[in-house]
């Protein structure tokens, strides 16, 4: 059991967070399965990434793609390595995967995202390593599930969570392409599926004493998160593309352009007691007895004159002045942000959605989506360089100097 007297342990965190005592080696790359040992850091765990000699983790250098905003900080690394400790391990060497089994039998969770054949061919699959520690557990992260015909495939959160889970296509446009996803959008949320599937399994322990296998892949978050147009096409229906934003199936469930060029979002689910209190906010009373807008099934069929008459009703006003309009009458109104207005979102920082660090190139940084009330956690710390922690993790699992050095010039570790 963890020890209940706070302290701070090797990663620097304090011993009353939840997770203290459990250690975790992320052998998982890019973003999704690494996301869950960072929440896991966040709590408390000690999180050992175990990554190649040579260049590490290749998120260390994803910020080189063209579609992250350019920065000088590394701040993909950052915030998916926070609180973590590193360990270079050449797991194609034969020292390299015995130090890793070595390491695996004080380790209660194992988090990966290589395809199913490339754990076999380094021998690090589930079945490999299981007998050495009856209590493991091991989270397996893929592209498309641990069967079928396409559980060997390399999948990306554009590729298998967007493209093939069909999300990508329930959200275009008639007669237009689908839009490109942004970088690691399914992977963070698919991270936290991954997270409450090794949270259930140490549950479970608890009362088995024995550890399991967990999976998740992109596929299934990405159907999940699509789960109302997948739900209705197990049962044969389905939509045709959205119509464009002038002719929308429903004009109260719509963007609007305000005076100050910022669009908002009209969201009215329940048009039964919305309507009316909308049309007076709007200071359009008469739009409430207009026969083509009367009903809801007069509004659909008439959604474009509707969308006509918002237009030049929301162009009329700024933001601010109708977020409280519409607030006031409880009529579903948001702002549609744009990242430049993050770092000055007071609702953002209130809801510890954006928190502080301890990371003087980072000061600013996003917490994992939940808080919990008896555990606040301390502010993150950098993430660490490649191999820094290589020596100290082996010492910690009983290798000698001797033998760590053997290891390094056979090029298992470094």
């Amino acid at each position: 059991m963890p020890d209940p007297t706070p302290n701070v342990h090797a990663n620097g965190l304090p011993s009353n967070l939840p997770l203290y005592g459990i250690r975790v080696l992320d052998l998982a790359s890019y973003i999704a399965a690494p996301v869950a040992a960072t929440v896991m850091a966040d709590y408390g765990a000690t999180v050992i990434k175990v990554e190649p000699p040579n260049g590490g983790d290749p998120n260390r250098s994803i910020r080189q793609v063209s579609s992250y905003p350019p920065s000088a900080v590394n701040y993909p690394w950052e915030m998916d390595s926070r609180g973590k400790r590193s360990i270079a391990i050449n797991l194609q060497s034969e020292s390299g995967r015995q130090a890793l089994y070595r390491l695996i039998k004080s380790t209660d969770v194992l988090v990966t995202n290589s395809p199913p054949l490339v754990r076999r061919r380094l021998k690090i699959d589930y079945d490999d390593v299981k007998n050495l520690n009856p209590k493991l557990i091991y989270a397996a992260f893929t592209g498309y599930g641990e069967a079928g015909p396409d559980r060997d495939h390399l999948g990306f959160d554009s590729t298998a969570y967007f493209a093939r889970s069909g999300l990508s296509d329930c959200n275009r446009y008639e007669d237009q392409p689908p839009g490109p996803a942004q970088p690691a959008q399914g992977d963070r949320a698919s991270g936290i599926s991954l997270l409450a599937g090794i949270m259930m399994a140490l549950w479970s322990r608890e009362k088995t004493g024995t550890g399991t296998l967990v999976t998740s892949s992109l596929l299934a978050n990405g159907l999940w998160a699509n789960g109302v147009a997948a739900q209705a096409a197990l049962l044969g229906s389905t939509l045709p593309p959205r119509p464009p934003r002038h002719r929308p199936r429903n004009a109260v469930t719509n963007p609007y352009l305000t005076r100050d060029k910022r669009w908002l979002q009209l969201t009215m689910v329940r048009e039964d007691t919305g309507w009316t209190p909308f049309c007076k906010a709007l200071g359009k009373p008469e739009l409430e007895h207009d026969p083509r807008f009367a009903t809801p099934a007069a509004r659909r069929t008439n959604a474009a004159d509707l969308v006509a008459q918002l237009d030049a009703v929301f162009a009329s006003n700024d933001w601010a002045h109708w977020r409280d309009k519409l607030r006031e009458a409880g009529t579903p109104v948001g702002l549609i942000g744009i990242m430049s207005d993050l770092r000055r979102d007071e609702q953002a920082t209130a809801c510890g959605a954006v928190v502080t660090t301890d990371n003087p190139s980072m000061p600013l940084t996003l917490a994992a989506p939940f808080g919990l009330a008896s555990a606040p956690i301390p502010p993150a710390k950098p993430a660490p360089a490649l191999g820094e922690h290589t020596d100290a993790v082996l010492l910690e699992a009983g290798f000698n100097i001797d033998e760590i050095a053997t290891m390094r010039t056979q090029g298992g570790v470094a």
